[in-house]
């Protein structure tokens, strides 16, 4: 299996960044197989989703209307709101798997690998990429 640890910045407020880029380049080459991206945070999550059509905003709008950042979470340490990144990964799982075919992502049209983070306690990430060749 070959792997790699991308480092991501994602700031101080809620974001959804694109990762297809870096999930591309780490299997271009690679044949047939399975691209497994998993982020080993307690408060992060990875989506398959249209970026750049306002899906994005979209999917942040929704989460802010299911986990609003006020004093209503049980886990109650760092910022105001903190509980809910907590809740994150319930709602958009640490991990997808892609297809990988030729060397390249079987992605639909619009479909990109996005990073979806929440905790603005956290501005520093990582996502692991694993292939695994067929």
């Amino acid at each position: 299996m070959k792997s790699t640890l991308l480092s991501v910045t994602t700031g101080r407020r809620d974001t959804v960044h694109d990762i297809t880029g870096e999930c591309a380049e780490f299997v271009s080459g690679e044949g047939d197989g399975l691209l497994h991206v998993f982020v080993p945070h307690a408060t992060a999550g990875i989506a398959i989703i249209e970026l750049g059509a306002g899906s994005d905003d979209d999917l942040l709008a929704a989460l802010a209307d299911l986990l609003p950042s006020d004093d209503r979470w049980r886990h109650a340490h760092g910022s105001r709101g903190h509980g809910r990144s907590h809740v994150l990964p319930g709602l958009v799982p640490p991990y997808a798997s892609v297809p990988v075919l030729g060397g390249r992502l079987a992605l639909g049209t619009w479909q990109s690998v996005a990073l979806v983070d929440i905790n603005v306690d956290n501005p520093e990430r990582n996502v692991r990429l694993s292939f695994l060749p067929a």
